[in-house]
């Protein structure tokens, strides 16, 4: 309840501070007498799709540690501590990116990674993820979220997600505009009821089409980090016997708030579309090819 009262909180406040911003810039007085104003519209739409997804990059990695607890591990005198820092500190070293900061959960087997910067990210595993594991299995999931922190995964989601956000403002709003003038003939210089119902329901039937966009992206990003983590190792094998492993426990569920960073992830059925991580099966036979 904690995670979701913060959650719906940020969301909010996210919502306040755009407006507040679109006010002062004067970018929410796209309808005038005039009709659409179609460069104020495109300047409100790129504020709130990138602005909102922006401060939710900048705000990952705060979340992320709040939402799932994550302990950093970094000066833990711990020995098992101690190979997890060494390990994220070779394969970072390796991958051309500075430290980042590693955590542990508690949880079943998952790992994420999460930060606005590569060179300021957090890698975190779960404690059921290293109890189920061996050290080379664990090695590889590392590495594949070190692959994600190099190729600046959360930032390139970040701005897909922005463009997505922005074309979906800017179109429904210009198509409820269309019907209300041309289908509903609204002679009134104020926007009437056919401009806010279509608005409201194409916010919601774009925003289902961007959300399937981004997944596959997220979906993509998958592959290249199981090669990433193979490519820092050395080797297929000990990734292939992680992504095995992963496949044959209960998957570890994640907070709303980072659950596309997670090592793995689920879904079927039409929900597939949605799925931020493509099925276990697809991605052993990706790396074996």
């Amino acid at each position: 309840m904690k995670r979701v009262i913060l959650f719906l909180l940020t969301n909010l406040a996210v919502m306040v501070v755009l407006g507040i911003a679109a006010s002062l810039l004067g970018v929410n007085r796209y309808l005038t007498a005039q009709g659409l104003n179609l460069t104020s519209l495109l300047a409100f739409a790129a504020l709130m799709g990138f602005g909102g997804a922006f401060i939710s990059l900048l705000l990952s990695k705060p979340m992320a540690k709040w939402s799932t607890r994550a302990q950093v591990i970094n000066d833990s005198p711990d020995a098992s501590h101690l190979w997890l820092v060494a390990t994220v500190q070779r394969l970072s070293e390796k991958a051309g990116i500075t430290m980042p900061e590693v955590a542990i959960f508690e949880g079943a087997p998952n790992a994420f990674a999460t930060g606005a910067f590569k060179n300021s990210a957090l890698v975190a595993v779960s404690t059921g993820l290293l109890q189920s594991m061996t050290r080379e299995e664990v090695e590889a999931v590392l590495g594949h979220e070190i692959a994600h922190v190099a190729n600046g995964d959360m930032v390139t989601l970040t701005l897909i997600q922005g463009v997505m956000n922005t074309f979906v403002v800017f179109l429904s709003r210009v198509i409820g505009y269309a019907v209300d003038k041309v289908v509903l003939r609204n002679q009134s210089d104020r926007p009437g009821i056919g401009y806010y119902a279509t608005t409201i329901v194409l916010d919601i039937v774009l925003g289902l089409l961007a959300a399937i966009i981004v997944a596959w992206f997220s979906r993509q990003r998958e592959y290249r980090a199981d090669a990433g983590s193979a490519q820092l190792i050395g080797r297929r094998q000990p990734m292939i016997d992680a992504l095995a492993r992963l496949g044959g426990l209960p998957a570890g569920t994640l907070p709303q708030t980072v659950e596309a960073m997670g090592i793995s992830g689920k879904g079927g059925g039409l929900m597939s579309l949605f799925a931020t991580h493509p099925p276990i099966e697809d991605r052993i036979r990706a790396l074996q090819q």
